[in-house]
């Protein structure tokens, strides 16, 4: 009954053809919709009986338009009544997420194009993504394998990486 993250897109075609115009540069009028209520599990990120809810969609690299009320349409669509339910927005777009993390460029908060290979093979192709290249430095975001939309592992990896190359610790 309580999801703290819900993925938004519709029928198959739809998120298809929402990806195809996110591919070809054009900003969806239905995006698929990333949806998290952190609240629900968290009480600290709220104050009374107010709810925060945190929600972005794919768009295409680079994208300076306001795509609000399309994301907010979304919701909505799922959601009757939803947009009645806003107190406040905060919105940043693509151009201000690269402003605020210079890896986000394009406003791409995966760090790189997420294809098969890069899964794998991130940020190069190399036996140790997660180690620097200066020694004691590890690479922690979703820069490396497996990437973006795996909470944490990359860190994890990095963590167990350099336990073991630095103080021969295997972590299982």
């Amino acid at each position: 009954k309580k999801a703290g993250t819900i993925h938004l897109g519709g029928t198959f075609e739809e998120m298809r053809q929402a990806e195809r115009e996110v591919h070809e540069g054009v900003m969806p009028e239905k995006p698929f919709v990333l949806v998290a209520q952190q609240s629900l599990f968290d009480r600290t990120r709220t104050q009374g009986t107010d709810e925060v809810l945190w929600s972005y969609a794919h768009a295409p690299n680079g994208f300076t338009g306001d795509a609000t009320e399309r994301l907010i349409d979304q919701i909505e669509r799922f959601a009757p009544g939803f947009r009645d339910t806003i107190l406040n927005k905060h919105v940043i777009g693509p151009m201000k997420l690269q402003e605020y993390n210079p890896n986000y460029v394009g406003g791409d908060i995966n760090s790189g194009k997420q294809h098969l290979p890069q899964l794998f093979k991130r940020p190069l192709s190399w036996s140790r993504p997660y180690q620097a290249p200066l020694d004691g430095h590890y690479f922690c975001s979703s820069s490396t394998p497996p990437g973006g939309g795996v909470h944490g592992m990359s860190g994890h990896l990095a963590a167990k990486a350099a336990l073991k190359q630095k103080f021969g610790i295997r972590v299982s």
